[in-house]
């Protein structure tokens, strides 16, 4: 029987996968990389830290996407889970460790560098032919089935063709959208594409602010001063010199862009609840406990115990206090707005998402047009789609490149 070609296009976390599963299975396996070097995606996550995937079961990992897209991801979830792409890395001699928000990351000194070059062993290992500098302009369609690639004027055939190419965040990645033009081509319909996982750029930005990190706070999103909260998120937040970053902001990027592509002006307002796990009444109580037993401190010593010294001034303006002012001095209402301010520091509205910032992004290829079984499109036969080109798009903490790790193995595995 003759041997399958397969062609996978992209060498990040689902084409590496995809690629090494197909070679695995007896296919003639070629990864085709516009870059020169293979998982550019995989090297700047977890900041070059790399985080692997989520520790949770795989339940738990679907439940933390949206309810279509958790379906879709069931059967691969379940075929391929975190432990079993962890067994790559960890046969590879490197060592992992569980964060407690169940984060997984390498040991120290390994990083991300070294999570592609296991991969890439593991793939060239299996008989994968790599190809890097190797851009990808469009599909061969034939009698309405796959027959190859375009590389420039060159013609690449196969009769299986994984298209593994990610979203359009990061565009200097070599993410920059193409395959959902190619796909769409081909019949398939993308849904509307939305950052996720991005920074919030802010109306008002203050640059004296940029580098300071709140460490466990909740980030909320209202449609309005005062307004419904729509979305929020826990974890840590960093102020930049556009707005806000870190888990926090990325945490509900997607619901704001959302928002805003539906006309909520600014994405509503932004608020930050410095102290989550503290109801109101013990905060209020543990303010009136300091002030009696130091009647002469003034605000900005009390208030620095709450937020950085940086935000000492902003916060106490925020909530309508003089930093010179002595606890004894400090009335009823002004201790309520003090306390309120803990709970919810107005930090205004939201200019903009950054669609390519976003560490991947919403939107993509329709998922009633993929088969969840085996990833093959519906559409075009011998076509199979994979990763962050699909309409899925995870939280942070891993959930992401496992989507893409599951997907890219069930695809190889049925090529």
């Amino acid at each position: 029987m003759a041997v399958r070609e397969v062609l996978v296009i992209g060498g990040g976390a689902a084409g590496l996968i995809a690629a090494k599963r197909a070679a695995e299975r007896g296919a003639r396996v070629t990864l085709l990389e516009k870059n020169d070097r293979l998982g550019m995606k995989i090297l700047i996550s977890g900041g070059g830290k790399c985080n692997l995937t989520h520790a949770g079961s795989m339940e738990e990992l679907r439940a933390a996407f949206r309810s279509s897209e958790a379906r879709f991801l069931k059967p691969c979830f379940y075929r391929y889970t975190n432990d079993d792409f962890l067994d790559i890395v960890h046969r590879a001699g490197m060592q992992t460790y569980v964060r407690p928000d169940g984060r997984v990351f390498p040991v120290e000194p390994s990083d991300a560098k070294d999570v592609v070059a296991v991969l890439e062993r593991a793939v060239r290992q299996a008989g994968v032919e790599v190809v890097t500098g190797a851009a990808v302009s469009g599909l061969i369609i034939e009698g309405g089935k796959i027959a190859g690639v375009r590389i420039g004027e060159e013609a690449r055939r196969a009769e299986r063709v994984v298209v593994a190419v990610g979203g359009s965040s990061y565009p200097a990645t070599g993410t920059t959208g193409d395959g959902w033009r190619w796909v769409a081509e081909a019949g398939h319909k993308n849904a509307p594409l939305r950052a996720a996982l991005a920074p919030l750029y802010l109306e008002k930005v203050e640059p004296a602010w940029s580098g300071i990190a709140l460490r466990d706070v909740t980030l909320k999103a209202r449609t309005q001063a005062g307004g419904k909260e729509y979305a929020g998120w826990r974890g840590d937040l960093l102020f930049t010199h556009k707005g806000l970053s870190g888990p926090c902001a990325l945490g509900i990027s997607r619901e704001i862009a959302e928002r805003m592509a539906l006309g909520l002006a600014s994405g509503g307002v932004l608020e930050v609840d410095l102290f989550p796990d503290t109801p109101f009444e013990a905060l209020q109580a543990k303010l009136q406990a300091e002030l009696q037993a130091s009647p002469r401190r003034t605000v900005g010593s009390i208030v620095g115990h709450y937020v950085p010294d940086r935000l000492a001034v902003p916060f106490a303006a925020a909530a309508g206090t003089d930093m010179q002012t002595r606890g004894a001095h400090l009335s009823s209402k002004a201790r309520s707005k003090l306390i309120q301010t803990l709970k919810g520091w107005p930090l205004g509205g939201v200019r903009s998402v950054p669609l390519e910032r976003g560490e991947v992004v919403a939107g993509g290829v329709s998922l009633d047009e993929v088969d969840p079984q085996t990833m093959a499109s519906r559409i075009v036969p011998g076509l199979f789609l994979v990763g962050e080109i699909l309409d899925i798009a995870g939280p942070v903490g891993g959930y992401n490149l496992q989507a893409a790790w599951s997907t890219g193995y069930v695809a190889g595995d049925c090529v």
